[in-house]
């Protein structure tokens, strides 16, 4: 069976202004902290989430993807 392939980039949205953006993720990595270029506001993951593109992503951080302990 082939292995579904990782998707790098996802949209983040901040959830203060809205503001979306697509950006390239970290593939071996969680990020836990992004400044939104807008409003300029600190984000961090949702409890229970790894990183900020599981909890503001259009697509979970690779490492999730693939099933694996992320952080």
């Amino acid at each position: 069976m082939a292995q579904k392939e990782i998707e790098t980039k996802s949209i983040i949205t901040c959830p203060v202004c809205k503001h979306e953006k697509i950006e390239d993720m970290p593939t071996d990595a969680c990020q836990y902290f992004y400044q939104c270029e807008n409003c300029r506001n600190v984000i961090r993951p949702k409890q229970g989430d790894c990183c900020v593109y599981c909890s503001y992503g259009t697509a979970k951080c690779p490492p999730m993807q693939q099933n694996s302990n992320c952080c």
